[in-house]
C-alpha cells in the first residue's frame, strides 16, 4: 500500500507541476487532514513548501519533517506563540494587534503575507484594500516580521478570472508602494491556473496531489 500511495503522490505531484507554467511559481502543497508519511513522501519527491490551517497539525508535522512551513489557517490569539514556534510563512495575517504578538513570540524571522478580502466578509477573514496600508506600515515597525505580500481567498461566488484580476491589480499598486510585497499567494486546487495567470507567485494546492479529504482520516 504504501508503494501505490508514494506512486500516486508522485504522479498527482507531477501532473500539477506540468499546469504550472510559471517556473518561478512557488507550489505548497496542503497537508492538513493527511498523515506525516504523506509529507514525507512528497519531501522525497522533491516538494520543499507544505501548508497547514491548523496549529496543532502544522507543529507536529513541521517536527517531523524537515521543510519549508506556511500556515494559511485564520489566526487565534491564544495559539499565537504556537504558530511562531514552527511557521516560517504566515499567509493570513490580518490584524495589528496579532502581528505585534507574533514578532513578540517569535524566536526567528517569518515571512508574512496580508490577508486581503474583496468583500469584507469577516467569516473568511483579512482586511480590505482601504485597511492594507495601515497594517503594512505597523508590520514594517516590527523587526521579526518580513512583509513579503499578499494572500487572497476569493468569495465564494465570484469568478475566478474577475476575482484574481481585481486581486492582481490591488497587489500591483500595494508593491508600488512597499517594495519587499512583490509576493501574491492566490489560488487553489480549482483554479491555480487562473491565479498564475493573473500574476500569482504562490499557490496552496491539496486535493490535487493528496488526493480527497472525504476519503481519509
Amino acid at each position: 500500500m504504501a508503494i501505490n500511495r508514494a506512486q500516486e503522490l508522485a504522479e498527482n505531484s507531477s501532473m500539477v507541476q506540468s499546469r504550472i507554467t510559471n517556473p518561478n511559481v512557488t507550489l505548497i502543497a496542503v497537508t492538513k487532514t493527511y498523515p506525516i508519511s504523506d509529507v514525507q513522501i512528497l519531501r522525497d519527491l522533491g516538494v520543499e513548501n507544505f501548508g497547514e490551517n491548523r496549529t496543532e497539525e502544522g507543529s507536529e508535522k513541521a517536527a517531523a519533517v524537515d521543510a519549508r512551513w506556511h500556515f494559511q489557517g485564520g489566526i487565534q490569539s491564544r495559539k499565537l506563540k504556537e504558530i511562531a514556534a514552527w511557521a516560517d510563512v504566515i499567509h493570513s495575517l490580518d490584524d495589528a494587534t496579532h502581528a505585534t504578538k507574533l514578532d513578540a513570540a517569535s524566536k526567528k524571522s517569518i515571512d508574512v503575507f496580508l490577508q486581503l478580502s474583496l468583500d469584507g466578509d469577516p467569516a473568511r477573514g483579512g482586511v480590505t484594500q482601504d485597511s492594507l496600508g495601515v497594517l503594512a506600515d505597523h508590520v514594517l515597525t516590527l523587526s521579526r516580521l518580513n512583509l513579503v505580500g499578499l494572500m487572497c481567498v476569493l468569495p465564494v461566488e465570484m469568478d475566478a478570472k474577475s476575482g484574481f484580476t481585481q486581486v492582481a491589480s490591488i497587489h500591483r499598486e500595494f508593491a508600488q508602494k512597499y517594495p519587499s510585497a512583490q509576493s501574491l499567494s492566490a489560488g487553489m486546487s480549482g483554479d491555480f491556473e487562473i491565479a498564475i495567470d493573473c500574476g500569482a507567485t504562490h499557490i496552496r494546492v491539496g486535493s490535487q496531489i493528496l488526493g480527497p479529504r472525504a476519503t481519509r482520516g
